[in-house]
């Protein structure tokens, strides 16, 4: 017996039949990291929170000069250009951010990881949340937009945080898969800028998802559909723009069976991988 009267027992495999159990035991730990990291990314900055607010702001704008302004794609829902893609930006942000910062994740916890035991699903996580707190900076910024347009939420904004939960899923799928072969295989960490860049691009950002579907097809749209962010931006343009914003159901049920798809797949690999990483970092 423990002097405090609780029970110690020491028994083979115990971590892994309690694994989702001590997730739970061990939440204060996330916060811990989560606030951490958030520390860390506006303390030692030059310009600390503003470049939260300057990223998204000047991509917001490269965007609505090539794509408005040169090529002439037209709006969606009747909104601004620079406010429909602001809208788009918020659940991108968010991805890149979360999927950069949880792929490093482990490495830059190896002293923590081999010293002491905890689930390992813990960190990436925390990086998650990290990103979570640039999402509302982000936010704040939609809003002085809005009011500068002059541009009132309607009550599809209530359904925000819905397509918030399908951003997660979608971003923690591809997260845990990313961070579980970056710490097997350092040299994937130069693949993930060019993965990141790439689907800014691919994803409906800068340009409405009309113009993929006017221009290629039912058929073609769905295809280009199997990028889950494409039902999630869709979604937050929905609820912020309101008006003859267009929500396209089947595109919206691929991105939650994908994103659903993805998270098994990367906890199932992640949890595989999880024992070696302190052999690993």
């Amino acid at each position: 017996m423990t002097p405090l009267g609780d029970e110690l027992v020491l028994e083979a495999g115990r971590s892994e039949r309690h694994y989702w159990r001590d997730l739970w035991r061990y939440r204060e730990l996330l916060y811990i990291l989560a606030w951490r990291d958030v520390a860390v990314r506006y303390k030692q900055t030059v310009i600390g929170v503003a470049w939260a607010l300057l990223q998204p702001l000047a991509q917001m704008l490269v965007m609505v000069v090539i794509f408005s302004k040169v090529a002439g794609l037209p709006s969606e829902g009747g909104a601004p250009y620079a406010l429909m893609v602001f809208a788009a930006m918020l659940p991108w942000q968010f991805f890149s951010s979360a999927i950069s910062s949880a792929s490093m994740s482990i490495a830059g916890n190896a002293n923590l990881i081999s010293k002491v035991y905890f689930p390992r699903l813990l960190i990436p996580a925390a990086a998650v949340v990290t990103s979570i707190v640039d999402f509302l900076i982000a936010f704040a910024i939609l809003a002085a937009l809005m009011l500068w347009y002059g541009y009132l939420p309607g009550w599809r904004m209530l359904t925000l945080p819905l397509f918030m939960v399908l951003a997660m899923a979608a971003v923690a799928g591809p997260g845990l898969l990313i961070t579980a072969l970056n710490t097997e295989y350092r040299d994937f960490r130069f693949v993930i800028p060019f993965i990141v860049q790439f689907g800014l691009y691919v994803s409906p950002v800068g340009f409405s998802s009309e113009v993929i579907r006017d221009r290629f097809g039912d058929a073609l749209f769905l295809l280009y559909s199997l990028n889950p962010m494409v039902g999630v931006i869709d979604g937050f343009r929905w609820a912020i723009l309101g008006g003859s914003a267009m929500l396209h159901p089947a595109s919206l049920a691929l991105s939650c069976i994908l994103s659903a798809a993805f998270l098994l797949l990367g906890i199932l690999y992640f949890r595989r991988l999880e024992r070696r990483f302190a052999d690993m970092v």
